[in-house]
């Protein structure tokens, strides 16, 4: 019998190394930073940390631009300051994850700069190019995630060259070997150097449909974002990536991939395809989004708690016995859990300790991002105090283009989902910036760091903190939480989540009232007082009735 892979027993931490800790002072987090909270991160009891791109990078999209991936990027440290992380990583028993960048460079990297040049030098054929149409226009109505066309013309060659991002984030050929063989070399290099995993960014937009047709464009648009992922040849340099690289050593692979679903995410995952160990989808994420809307994830809607657990249980049952599921409700992408879809104000710490509750009691290896375990919250920015390349050419098409959505709305939307709600610096203390940078933060600091941060958390008697460190331990300390079974229950049910685990003879009943209302508990012929309550996040919950977020997990037998 094989045995079970680290990472199926694990909970992953996700450091987003620009805002989580500054140790000389220009405001931006570097890796000796993660190395000073190392003890912290091991109290919580973590088994590893996925640390975002600190490769050597112009910033066009904080670091998801990369012009070398084999040298640490000034602002961080050094090469020598990674291995040291490693090794003082693995000391503590916990393994480090490395995010890889392989579906595009940035524009100042040596492979683009060289490629731009002619149409017959080594490095012409690493990127995507193609000639203009005859007037000259781009090849294709293509659109790119940020704002315009994914085609920009370069003299040079008289071609446009193709991107899924900016204009500054080349997307690379992978249907020419040398290309792929590259990516491999430098996952081996960073293997040498003690990475035990990847986490791979857009990885499945790597194979591109080489007939570059146009998208259907029912709405007469210049752009159109559509058809990036799952191209025809995906699963077969996926597949090579596993022989080259993964399966020989040993190296965990978790893939960004936007567009599975339940149905078809097997198809990464399953072990007998040896592709990837794990994908992150985004399906869930998208419970507050109206569908069809003109304006993307800018069209917010309520919170539709009925479809995030339906999408969650499809997620469970369908890759049950052919592959493993990687769970999160926040990351850099994503805003943070309480203000997105709890109560930050009135119930903060029982908001984020319920949607934690049900996440950890799902079947996959849990990933936290940074600041989730202390309940930090949406800053509700003004415009201006805003970074993100995203956020800012979003703007721009949608309120001052296509005047689809109107600066107020955009604004109230972008409070509640801008990936820049993940980005404020780290919440270590009240002393002046947090505790982040004694000098001046490349982000503004939420303004409410001072009453919400580690050290008040720490000495909370409502403490996220040790809320998260009491399910951590209870996934490394019950087998029924990898390997049991999951049902749903109570599936129509508009505010409250629940399931069971069973493993054998043992079952458990997780569950929580997602919502601010005090409402009679549809549970009570499971939640009788004699029964065993392994967790709640109230002391002394009357089982008759569920009042605000209130979350528990109870073992029936």
């Amino acid at each position: 019998m094989s045995e079970t892979p680290w990472w199926q027993q694990a909970v992953i931490y996700q450091i987003y190394p620009k805002s989580f800790n500054d140790t000389d002072g220009d405001g931006i987090g570097d890796l000796q930073g993660v190395i000073n909270k190392m003890d912290y991160l091991k109290e919580l009891g973590i088994d590893a940390i996925w640390l975002c791109p600190i490769y050597q990078s112009p910033q066009v999209d904080n670091g998801y631009d990369i012009t070398d991936y084999r040298t640490v990027d000034l602002r961080y440290g050094n090469n020598q300051d990674l291995e040291r992380l490693i090794h003082v990583a693995h000391q503590y028993d916990i393994k480090i994850i490395m995010d890889m960048v392989a579906n595009h460079t940035s524009d100042q990297c040596q492979w683009f700069k060289e490629s731009k040049l002619s149409r017959n030098n080594y490095f012409s054929d690493w990127y995507i190019w193609r000639d203009p149409k005859i007037d000259g226009s781009e090849p294709n109505n293509w659109g790119s995630n940020f704002g315009g066309s994914a085609w920009t013309y370069v003299p040079d060659r008289k071609q446009y060259y193709l991107h899924y991002y900016a204009p500054g984030q080349p997307d690379l050929n992978w249907e020419n070997p040398r290309v792929r063989e590259a990516i491999y070399d430098m996952m081996r290099y960073w293997k040498a150097h003690g990475v035990d995993g990847w986490r791979m960014d857009v990885v499945t937009s790597i194979s591109k449909d080489q007939r570059f047709l146009n998208n259907a464009n029912p709405q007469k648009l210049p752009f159109i974002v559509a058809n990036q992922n799952n191209g025809p040849r995906l699963h077969e340099f996926l597949q090579e990536m596993h022989k080259e690289v993964l399966e020989p050593f040993s190296m965990m692979s978790v893939g960004e991939s936007p567009d599975s679903t339940a149905n078809t995410a097997y198809q990464l995952v399953d072990p007998k395809r040896k592709e990837l160990d794990m994908v992150f989808t985004f399906e869930h994420m998208h419970v507050d989004r109206k569908k069809g809307g003109m304006n993307g994830r800018w069209d917010v809607q309520a919170f539709d708690l009925i479809e995030l657990k339906h999408i969650l249980a499809s997620w469970q049952n369908k890759l049950d016995g052919r592959g493993w599921n990687a769970l999160y409700f926040e990351n850099h992408d994503r805003a943070r859990t309480p203000s997105r879809w709890g109560n930050d104000k009135k119930y903060r710490y029982e908001s984020s300790t319920a949607f934690a509750t049900v996440l950890h009691g799902l079947k996959g290896t849990p990933f936290i991002y940074q600041g989730e375990e202390i309940g930090m919250t949406n800053p509700n920015f003004q415009l201006e105090d805003y970074e993100d390349i995203e956020l800012k050419s979003d703007y721009k098409k949608y309120v001052d283009e296509y005047k689809t959505i109107t600066k107020t709305d955009f604004l109230k939307a972008a409070h509640k989902i801008s990936r820049d709600n993940a980005r404020t610096p780290m919440q270590w203390d009240a002393s002046r910036n947090s505790g982040f940078t004694t000098g001046k933060p490349w982000f503004k600091l939420n303004p409410n760091y001072s009453k919400i941060n580690v050290k008040n958390d720490l000495k909370s008697h409502k403490s996220v903190f040790h809320y998260y460190q009491y399910l951590i331990r209870l996934r490394h300390e019950n087998t029924i939480l990898t390997e049991g079974t999951f049902e749903l229950i109570l599936p129509e049910h508009p505010q409250v989540f629940a399931y069971l685990r069973q493993e054998k003879n043992k079952k458990w009943l997780i569950f929580a009232n997602l919502s601010d209302q005090n409402i009679v508990n549809p549970l009570t012929n499971f939640c009788l007082e004699e029964k065993q309550v392994i967790v709640s996040n109230y002391v002394h919950p009357d089982w008759e009735k569920l009042v605000p977020y209130q979350a528990a997990i109870i073992m029936l037998t």
